[in-house]
C-alpha cells in the first residue's frame, strides 16, 4: 500500500471538510429559507454570526443569491465546493475517477441551481451527489487510510457547524463519538488532551459550545487547519 504524502493527505481530510461544509449549510439553508422570505430586512445577520462568517450582504435577497451561488464570496456554498472539486481532483489516484464524478455532477448540480427559477430542487441534487460521492468513496476507495481521512475532516466540520448552529447536544455526542472511532485510523498527529476535553465538554448537559468550537479547530497541527481551511 502507497504511503500518503503530507499534501495529500492535507487534501483528503480538506475534501472530507468541504464536502461536509457543502452538505450541513445547503440542509440549513434550506430548512431556514421560507422563514427568510419573511424575515426583517437584516435578520439574515443572524445566520452569518452562528457561522462566523462577515455579513458583506445589502439586503435579504442579496444574501439568498450571494450565499449559495457567489463564487467570488469565499464563504458561499458554491465557493466551498469548489474547493472540495479542486481537492477531489488531484487526488484523483487516490480516489478514483468514478467517485471523482459525484463531485463534478455536484459541481454541475450547483450550476443549474444558480439559473433556476426553483434552486432548492437543484440544491437538493448538489446533497445527493455529495451523499452519493461518500458512499462511493465507501464502496470503491481501497485504502483504509485515505477512507479514514475523508471521514475524519467529514466529523471535524460537522462537530464544527453542529457547534455554531446550536445543534441538539444529543448529535454533538453522537459525533463525537464517531470522532473518537475515526481519529487513531488515519496516523495524524493529533491532541489526546484537547480530544479528552472536547469529550468532557459534549457530556454537560448545557455543552458550551465556544469551547467546543475552540477545541476541535485546535485538534490537530496549526497547519492542518489553516492549509486550505477557514
Amino acid at each position: 500500500m502507497a504511503i500518503l504524502s503530507v499534501e495529500h493527505s492535507d487534501q483528503l481530510y480538506w475534501l472530507g471538510r468541504y464536502s461536509e461544509r457543502v452538505y450541513t449549510t445547503i440542509k440549513e439553508f434550506a430548512k431556514r429559507f421560507d422563514s427568510m422570505i419573511e424575515l426583517r430586512e437584516h435578520d439574515y445577520d443572524e445566520y452569518c454570526k452562528a457561522q462566523d462568517i462577515p455579513n458583506i450582504y445589502s439586503s435579504k435577497d442579496d444574501f439568498i443569491k450571494r450565499y449559495c451561488f457567489d463564487e467570488s464570496d469565499p464563504n458561499s456554498i458554491h465557493a466551498n465546493l469548489i474547493r472540495a472539486y479542486d481537492n477531489a481532483v488531484v487526488l484523483r489516484e487516490e480516489i478514483g475517477s468514478e467517485t471523482l464524478a459525484y463531485i463534478q455532477l455536484a459541481i454541475y448540480a450547483m450550476n443549474k441551481a444558480k439559473s433556476s427559477d426553483a434552486p432548492l430542487i437543484q440544491l437538493q441534487r448538489v446533497v445527493d451527489n455529495i451523499v452519493a460521492f461518500w458512499g462511493m468513496a465507501d464502496d470503491s476507495i481501497d485504502s483504509e487510510s485515505v477512507r479514514s481521512l475523508i471521514k475524519l475532516g467529514k466529523r471535524v466540520e460537522r462537530i464544527d457547524l453542529y457547534a455554531r448552529m446550536n445543534m441538539g447536544h444529543s448529535e454533538l455526542k453522537r459525533e463525537l463519538k464517531r470522532l473518537n472511532t475515526r481519529i487513531g485510523r488515519t496516523g495524524l498527529r493529533y491532541s489526546s488532551v484537547k480530544l479528552a476535553h472536547l469529550n468532557y465538554l459534549a457530556e454537560m448537559e448545557n455543552t458550551p459550545k465556544d469551547m467546543i468550537i475552540e477545541e476541535i479547530e485546535s485538534l490537530f497541527d496549526e497547519d492542518m487547519n489553516t492549509l486550505d481551511g477557514k
